[in-house]
């Protein structure tokens, strides 16, 4: 791509003292760090190297640049950087495109209290498509997401929604199968709409009972509790939008998509078209009428203004994850998903009964329980009874249907039932009250593959 004509910086370099001595009064300290960023960037202010051709010899000096998340001309390397490693995250199936919008009389309120209600926005539009996800009448599975959060329109105009990239599917909740979804259809968007409604909305509640928003000027009435109440009935009243737009193709369309937006900008410079003292004018696309491009012109302070509202939080996270896409969940179920996906479906259930192995067959000789000091698995795989039944997510990652999703044909049951017994309760025989646990305790180990006559299942559970 050719280096455009005109930049932000251009505008700033021409009219940013101006527009500091009309707005000093409402400016914050971020909003100004980026303006001298901005202007700083990838010049003499900054530094630089000079490059050498080791052939010619002819010399080129290259400035640094800033390194601000705002700036324009500084999105490539940190792009780049996150799409290496979102690649490795990508699953063999289709994928969603979601968006979630809230009605514009919140905007005002949004801009006052922007690290609370952004975070608010993307909890709620998060939540809403894991529990929608999770009803059995729907699709019944735990969903990952990955959710961006622009804050603009195409005229640079305060516009906060939430866009979210799902996988066509999700994880059954014992994490034995994957469940996908239609190829055409993920979720129903009018489910989606007010859930996502009624969350945000308890949330604003909880957050003005708590005394955690401020109110200025326009919003100042909102700080009388009747008035904030009205207010809310207000927002009931109307339809959240949420939009699913047409599914991508597969990963690859994925990371075609994510590579031009995760991080833009408000506006980039090869929107620009002029650059003065007097406008400056810049290409739109008018969504309402087709996405005709149209071309606006703005005064440069009245352009500056609209560019700075789009400034984060210090520290906000713009990029962020849920489900089993979370940071504290990834490293465990990511690995589970794809294994599930290339995993051939089972032609039988993956537990079987098996109540006559006899004492002294291989499988009895190889068998050790997992108690012992000599076991060939970790301590930590010798459950009781119950555990087969997912409780929290933390055992969910250790139960037997996890493990037999795992490790297909490596596991097989410890016939030896008196020798785990007599492990797991300190050499004593159990008294006739645990007499039925002496059926249902289960204990792996570890075993060479079966042989092809015999079903992949995993024999895990004996009945009394």
């Amino acid at each position: 791509m050719s280096r455009p004509p005109f930049e932000v910086a251009d505008v700033v370099r021409k009219a940013g003292s101006r527009f500091r001595e009309r707005y000093r009064a409402s400016l914050t300290w971020p909003q100004v760090k980026v303006l001298n960023a901005i202007a700083r960037c990838r010049t003499a202010a900054l530094g630089g190297h000079r490059d050498q051709c080791s052939r010619c010899g002819h010399q080129v000096i290259s400035y640094n640049s800033c390194r601000n998340r705002h700036c324009p001309k500084c999105q490539t390397n940190a792009r780049d950087q996150w799409l290496d490693k979102r690649q490795q995250e990508l699953l063999p199936v289709s994928y969603f495109h979601l968006v979630f919008s809230v009605p514009h009389a919140l905007v005002p309120l949004m801009w006052q209290n922007k690290r609370r209600l952004f975070a608010l926005l993307f909890s709620s539009s998060a939540a809403a498509l894991l529990e929608v996800a999770a009803d059995p009448k729907l699709l019944g599975a735990e969903i990952g997401l990955l959710a961006i959060l622009p804050t603009w329109g195409q005229t640079l105009q305060p516009h906060p929604h939430i866009h979210c990239v799902v996988p066509g599917g999700g994880l059954s909740t014992d994490h034995c199968r994957w469940l996908s979804s239609r190829s055409n259809f993920f979720l129903p968007v009018k489910v989606l709409s007010r859930v996502f409604r009624g969350k945000f909305v308890a949330g604003l509640r909880h957050a003005f009972r708590n005394h955690q928003l401020v109110f200025y000027g326009e919003c100042r009435l909102l700080a009388d509790e009747k008035n904030f109440a009205a207010f809310l009935r207000t927002l009931f009243q109307q339809d959240w939008v949420v939009y699913a737009k047409p599914p991508f193709g597969g990963p690859e369309h994925v990371l075609h998509y994510l590579a031009r937006y995760t991080h833009r900008v408000a506006i980039s410079n090869h929107r620009l078209l002029s650059v003065s003292d007097a406008e400056v004018a810049f290409r739109w696309k008018d969504y309402a009428h087709g996405s005709k491009p149209r071309t606006m012109t703005l005064s440069p302070e009245e352009f500056l203004r609209r560019f700075l509202q789009h400034v984060l939080p210090r520290g906000f996270p713009r990029i962020r994850y849920f489900g089993w896409l979370a940071n504290r969940a990834r490293k465990n179920l990511l690995p589970l998903c794809r294994l599930l996906l290339n995993r051939q479906p089972p032609t039988k259930p993956i537990y079987r009964l098996q109540t006559n192995l006899p004492p002294g067959s291989a499988h009895s000789a190889r068998a050790r329980c997992t108690s012992s000091n000599d076991s060939p698995l970790p301590r930590s795989f010798c459950w009781n009874a119950d555990l087969y039944v997912p409780m929290t997510p933390r055992d969910r990652l250790l139960n037997p249907a996890t493990l037999a999703c795992l490790f297909p044909c490596l596991l097989e049951l410890c016939p030896e039932v008196d020798k785990k017994l007599l492990c797991r309760f300190n050499h004593r025989r159990p008294p006739p009250s645990q007499h039925r646990l002496m059926h249902t305790f289960q204990a792996f180990v570890v075993q060479p593959p079966l042989s092809s006559e015999t079903t992949p299942a995993t024999d895990a559970i004996e009945n009394p």
